[in-house]
């Protein structure tokens, strides 16, 4: 048979392991230590929390909706601050049908190094309408001296 411009077929190049590609990817991130490892996510759930440096102080604001505050804990050890708790919803009856369900229930531990400049003894927090924020004040910075040297001959 001869093939022919008519007959001809595309042949389409088929990607059956994206995964593979994606953790490939990772792979060669974190050897070559490309990977942001400022923070540990763990827990049933992450939410999401951003991080800003300004002037005088770090601020970490995490969305943590339908978490009550006796279900956060914040704390600090070694330079790391963890943002842990949990959220619970109430049990549903049986004769409840759902469709679907997208909220998600259960543990969550945020892990961030903090840099040496943060004032660990003046950290705040705060919760209000589903969002925690932790303030961290940073140190107050010393201005460099000159040293004299003296001669001893």
């Amino acid at each position: 048979m001869t093939l022919t411009k008519e007959t001809t077929m595309n042949l389409i190049k088929r990607d059956y392991f994206p995964v593979a590609k994606d953790l490939n990817q990772f792979l060669e991130s974190f050897l070559k230590g490309q990977i942001d490892s400022s923070f540990i996510d763990t827990g049933t759930w992450a939410p999401a929390v951003d991080i800003k440096e300004e002037k005088n102080q770090f601020v970490v604001t995490a969305d943590i909706p339908g978490v009550d505050i006796n279900d956060i804990n914040v704390s600090l050890e070694n330079n790391i601050l963890t943002i842990q708790g949990k959220r619970e919803f109430e049990k549903t009856e049986n004769r409840d049908e759902y469709s679907r369900i997208e909220r998600i229930q259960g543990q969550f531990h945020r892990r961030f190094s903090l840099p040496q400049s943060a004032d660990e003894a003046k950290i705040d927090a705060a919760y209000k309408n589903g969002v925690l924020q932790v303030i961290i004040p940073k140190k107050e910075t010393t201005k460099g001296m000159r040293i004299e040297v003296r001669n001893e001959s």
